[in-house]
């Protein structure tokens, strides 16, 4: 039997890499899931996206930890153990994974695809008319490493965050989503510019080096 002694070599040194990784290590004293939450912390405190009270929608959110940080951002006095503040929450979280999440404290979630109209409607329907404050969208699709296919995949569901953006969103609300540098990109970029006023990327410093995963931020609806 052969084995593919690269490839366990790759595994390996990722798997060291993400046991010294500081954003892991300081995600498990905090009590969030993955180390993703400190992405959209550098961005919400760059820019000052997330505030009490607000309807926010989060695409692509397992396993939790985008929706455990806006959920202390609705109750910071009372966060604590758990990644998510317990009790009253000051503002409405709904998220949204092809894969199911465990349960967060006064979060909605829906588990489905979000390409699927069927999907789509419960979330309209969910909103119940509500224009949305924010979406945050960290959706990314299974790539294949085939360059062409997987550029498509990920500018597709950009897509459709942005599409659902434009439906729902406040005319001062914003989009948060994750998009990778190569292929599309630019294009990516320009259809932002094309929805909103303002367009900032931002590649966090929680977002690792080697990564072509950088964010773009929309403000307010042309």
């Amino acid at each position: 039997m052969k084995i593919n002694t690269k490839s366990k070599k790759v595994n390996k040194a990722w798997m060291n890499d993400h046991a010294n990784d500081p954003y892991v290590k300081l995600a498990q004293r905090e009590g969030y899931r993955a180390r993703a939450a400190y992405k959209l912390k550098e961005i919400d405190e760059a820019l000052g996206l997330i505030r009490p009270g607000q309807l926010v929608v989060d695409l692509g959110s397992t396993p939790g930890a985008w929706s455990q940080y806006l959920r202390r951002r609705f109750a910071p006095r009372a966060a604590g153990a758990g990644g998510a503040a317990a009790g009253e929450l000051d503002g409405r979280i709904i998220a949204l994974d092809i894969l199911p999440m465990l349960a967060i404290e006064g979060v909605e979630f829906i588990e489905g695809d979000f390409r699927e109209d069927a999907v789509g409607q419960q979330l309209h329907d969910l909103l119940d008319g509500r224009p949305v404050d924010l979406v945050v969208s960290d959706m990314a699709p299974n790539l294949s490493g085939i360059a062409a296919s997987d550029s498509a995949r990920i500018a597709h569901l950009v897509e459709l965050a942005i599409e659902f953006s434009v439906n729902h969103l406040k005319a001062d609300g914003a989009l948060v989503a994750k998009v990778f540098h190569g292929s599309g990109y630019s294009q990516l970029v320009e259809q932002f510019k094309r929805t909103f006023r303002v367009v900032k990327p931002i590649k966090p410093k929680a977002s690792r080096d080697k990564s072509a995963e950088t964010f773009l931020v929309g403000l307010g609806l042309k």
